[in-house]
């Protein structure tokens, strides 16, 4: 038997020049994929890329796996069609806040919905890229766009809570440029059996440059981001001094200092990623002096749609092993038309 050579991040990289503007956070997050499949020791040969329309959904010509650049909005359908006709392949699909969200939120909620085994990489960068800038799903209230050119009105949708709310039991959420959280969050997300839905912060350089910069940026991004690890406390800061507490008189969580007003770490949260309400509460911290929860935030498998569908399939060939066309088209009412 001839020993598997364990592939590495420039194995998955095709000899297609790279077609994003310079400085993109997609050139980031592509390194990302590569580098988290080389350390799960995927193997090009049972990968496959499914993407929308996009900047983020040309990802599948620079993946050296099987891949398909379908159409706008609809990605979900193709992979949820990939993986039932070979459930043994490793399905990642990729899309955008207004691909994923937009056009194609209703796939993109039926694919979670179901419980179908792929992994759904949501890049989130606030504004339509490839179409040259017009605001999105995503938008901040206020966002100048040519096709918003007085400022977005609309109230801008969180991704992670259409996940949760369309019954996701995986949601993540990363930075495109943190290369040492995001290959780790990418392996949880494959080794989830279902739905993995993770939203990438991406920053567009051209048309949205900066948006996250208040809690992306290096000079504050410890102060503004909170890592969710399982099991640990939701504690966060350059002194590791503030940390999140249930509050119950508001029935919602509070940012507080360690030290201060009596606080100590024994009072602060410890993130449990089965734990859906407090899942639903940690995706909504949101404000100046409150942090964005990036991590595993919420983890709770359950059967996924493929298994159980090949389930019926065994069932249904284990009653009837040899079964008729023609028994099937003369069964029940028949008529005649003349």
């Amino acid at each position: 038997m001839t020993e598997q050579v364990k592939l590495k991040a420039k194995d998955f990289a095709t000899d297609q020049e790279v077609r994003w503007c310079p400085g993109c956070g997609d050139y980031a997050i592509l390194k990302g994929v590569q580098t988290a499949l080389a350390n799960i020791g995927a193997t090009p040969h049972n990968t496959v890329f499914v993407s929308g329309i996009g900047c983020s959904s040309r990802f599948p010509y620079y993946m050296e796996t099987y891949g398909f650049h379908t159409i706008h909005g609809r990605a979900p359908a193709f992979a949820t069609g990939v993986k039932l006709t070979n459930p043994e392949l490793d399905v990642w699909l990729i899309t955008g806040d207004g691909d994923g969200l937009s056009i194609g939120g209703n796939h993109t909620m039926h694919v979670i919905r179901r419980n179908v085994d792929v992994q759904i990489l949501l890049f989130n960068n606030e504004i339509y890229g490839l179409t040259k800038g017009q605001y999105s799903p995503t938008s901040k209230v206020g966002t100048h766009t040519p096709s918003t050119p007085m400022g977005s009105v609309d109230s801008p949708l969180i991704p992670c809570h259409f996940a949760l709310g369309a019954g996701a039991r995986f949601i993540a959420r990363a930075v495109d440029t943190d290369l040492k959280s995001l290959p780790g969050i990418l392996a949880r997300a494959k080794e989830h059996k279902g739905a993995s839905f993770v939203e990438i912060y991406q920053n567009c350089i051209v048309y949205n440059d900066g948006t996250f910069d208040h809690f992306t940026d290096k000079k504050v991004a410890a102060d503004r981001q909170l890592h969710a690890v399982h099991g640990e406390k939701l504690i966060f800061g350059k002194e590791k001094n503030r940390g999140v507490v249930f509050n119950a008189r508001t029935m919602g969580l509070e940012v507080v200092t360690i030290g201060e007003n009596g606080i100590t770490e024994d009072d602060i949260l410890v993130h449990d990623e089965t734990n859906l309400n407090l899942a639903r509460m940690l995706v909504d911290l949101h404000g100046p002096d409150i942090p964005v929860v990036v991590g595993v935030i919420y983890c709770n498998p359950a059967e996924s749609y493929e298994t159980a569908v090949h389930a019926q399939i065994d069932q249904a060939q284990a009653a009837n092993p040899k079964p008729s066309l023609n028994a099937l088209l003369r069964k029940g009412r028949t008529w005649i038309v003349e």
